[in-house]
């Protein structure tokens, strides 16, 4: 079911009155209303800049439409095509003998069609088919930008809708018509779709809500949305887990007016008399589950995301949505509270909390977590009111395109500031590596394997890397010099540097400078070359009358005549023979017993003088008792017994 707001906003064919008629009547019938019938309802752009003609050069906005890829955080350049026949593409081209497709080496085609006769998305279909890269619907009024939307689900539509890869947008009727001059005059039109700033990315994290429903039989949009949560959960869940990112799911009510509370329908489809309610799923008050099962349930998976997030595993909201659709589907009967709780169990958490968080659905009062969630439709900022069922919000704007993994991993990928994304947005699945090309036309060694590209989800940067704590300055485009404490081990830190022979030589000093310098025993620049230098001839090594100098790589050698041995620290031959070898022992042991002669007279001297030295104090203390033949007698002042 779908919002009256979005009735007046969105419609884009010619039968526009009847449908609003026929949704107004349905809406009355089932006695359900939105939130806000005057609600706000927000066209998300992209831009679109003409570089040519001159004469039309200049920016402005498209409305992006809701169905295909819109490229997110990307861009495009491409000529504009407007067909001479099957103008508004209610038909096939091929029937008109109309290709699209771009030869190789020429811009993409974006074809620009008139609106009208058919349903927005088949124009692009049509367009798509044949081989068209984008297209741009002109208005055929002059009003505000509208957003194309896709029809209401029938067989023949959905499978075309689903299958819509390329991106689309409406521009307003006068821009229309420039550009269809300036095409009709022969000039070649050429124009960049810019998606980039679509979603802001103001830091490293990004805020993403999902506006989603429960019921899974609601037709081809809740089978859309079922499949894209199964597929989604594992990015999700990556996402969450790493802190890249912040999910909030959100659940539309309607509310059943005070004068129809008592009636069979509102009491069927509403809880809390009246005031949360959801369409009958099978649009039969008389069968089958009835829309407040659908509240109930939609009000049991959010008190799931608050329970988690309170044991800050928000991420097991994907795993309860992902195994409620499948263990609990309405067509096996199985969508009810035994099914969930089974679930619930299952996943850890607790049912008691969860069901204290659900509070009591026969109240006449309001449901606090419900009631959050009626205030959060309406629209805050630059975000305008939730309208459309299902709907991603990616840092407060709307995303519009197809809700499929890829698609919308772009969209959030685009929401992250440039060079912060995680490695999920640079998968396969969202873009592929530009430094994979030629560098990305950046800086690279291919010598250290080393290159200053970089790859995000916007595109390459050119950026001087950092390898193993070694920082590289420069313009990232041409040059890169490694710099710092350490900077030698990194490739010889950009300087020269050679082995031969098993000896290896390099320029660069490993002093936290930037400085390279040819070691000793070369010249040269220090980073192209170091030449040898020939010390033979230049520094006139080996100068002893009986010395021959030979240059080598980095050094020299020198080496005497005869049997004489060379001394490099006094640039002297000395002999080594076994002549030369007796004198030196002689001269050895002569130096030996002189060290010793001299050893044992110091010793003698030492005895004599320690000898004499005790005899002089030995006699002078036996002089005290024992008077000695030439010394005189010692008076006896002890025995002195004068009074």
């Amino acid at each position: 079911m779908l919002y009256l707001v979005r009735i007046v906003t969105v419609i884009g064919v010619d039968s526009k009155k009847m449908k609003v008629w026929r949704w107004v009547v349905s809406l009355m019938l089932v006695g359900l209303l939105p939130v806000s019938t005057m609600g706000r309802f927000v066209v998300e752009k992209n831009s679109l800049r003409v570089t040519s003609p001159e004469k039309i050069r200049g920016t402005h906005d498209s409305a992006i439409g809701n169905f295909g890829i819109p490229q997110y955080g990307g861009s495009m350049a491409g000529n504009v095509i407007y067909p001479k026949d099957n103008k508004k593409g209610c038909k096939e081209f091929d029937e008109f003998g109309i290709s699209f497709k771009s030869t190789p080496g020429a811009l993409p085609t974006i074809v620009l069609l008139d609106r009208g006769s058919c349903f927005f998305a088949l124009k692009v279909w049509n367009a798509q088919k044949a081989g068209a890269s984008a297209v741009l619907v002109a208005d055929d009024v002059e009003e505000p930008l509208i957003t194309m939307d896709t029809p209401e689900e029938d067989g023949s539509s959905a499978k075309y809708v689903e299958n819509i890869t390329i991106p689309s947008a409406l521009v307003g009727k006068s821009f229309g018509l420039k550009l269809k001059d300036a095409f009709s005059g022969g000039d070649m039109v050429n124009l960049n779709l810019d998606w980039r700033e679509s979603v802001p990315h103001p830091d490293d994290r990004v805020e993403y809500e999902l506006w989603t429903n429960s019921n899974d039989e609601c037709g081809v949009k809740c089978d859309m949305l079922m499949e894209f949560v199964k597929d989604f959960k594992g990015a999700a869940q990556i996402l969450d887990k790493g802190g890249y990112t912040q999910f909030t799911p959100h659940y539309i009510t309607w509310y059943c007016p005070h004068a129809f509370t008592l009636s069979k329908q509102c009491k069927s489809q509403c809880i809390n008399h009246g005031r949360y309610c959801a369409p009958d799923p099978e649009q039969d008050f008389t069968t089958g589950y009835d829309g407040k099962d659908v509240v109930i349930e939609n009000l049991r998976q959010l008190c799931v995301f608050k329970v988690a997030n309170e044991t800050e595993k928000p991420w097991v909201w994907w795993d309860y949505v992902t195994d409620f659709q499948i263990r609990c589907p309405m067509k096996e009967k199985k969508y009810n509270k035994e099914c969930a709780n089974a679930v619930i169990k299952s996943l850890g958490l607790n049912t008691e909390k969860i069901e204290k968080c659900m509070g009591d659905p026969d109240a006449d009062t309001d449901n606090p977590v419900l009631k959050e969630e009626q205030d959060a439709q309406i629209g805050k900022g630059s975000r305008g009111d939730v309208t459309i069922l299902p709907t991603l919000v990616v840092n407060n704007r709307q995303y519009r395109g197809k809700l499929e993994k890829g698609a919308v991993l772009k969209a959030i990928c685009s929401g992250f500031e440039e060079t912060t994304e995680p490695a999920v947005c640079l998968s396969s699945d969202v873009e592929t590596n530009e430094c994979l090309t030629n560098n990305g036309g950046c800086w690279q060694d291919k010598a250290a394997n080393i290159t200053a590209c970089k790859d995000t989800f916007r595109g390459r940067v050119c950026e001087c890397p950092l390898v193993d704590g070694v920082q590289f300055k420069g313009d990232g485009y041409t040059t890169c010099e490694a710099s710092g404490l350490g900077r030698c081990k990194i490739n010889n830190g950009g300087c020269w540097h050679d082995a031969q022979n098993g000896h290896a030589f390099s320029a660069c000093l490993d002093n936290g400078g930037v400085k390279c310098q040819c070691p000793t025993g070369f010249r040269g620049d220090g980073v192209k070359n170091c030449q040898d230098i020939d010390e033979c001839k230049e520094k006139k090594a080996c100068q002893c009358p009986d010395c021959s100098c030979k240059n080598t790589w980095g050094s020299y050698d020198c080496s005497c005549s005869g049997d004489l041995l060379y001394m490099r620290d006094h640039d002297t031959c000395i002999s080594k023979t076994g002549s030369q070898g007796r004198s030196t022992w002689a001269a050895f042991w002569l130096i030996l017993l002189g060290v010793v002669m001299i050893a044992g007279g110091a010793f003698l001297v030492y005895k004599y003088r320690i000898r004499q030295y005790m005899d002089s104090e030995i006699r002078a203390i036996m002089a005290q008792y024992m008077p000695l033949d030439s010394q005189a007698e010692v008076p006896n002042h002890v025995n002195d017994q004068r009074a």
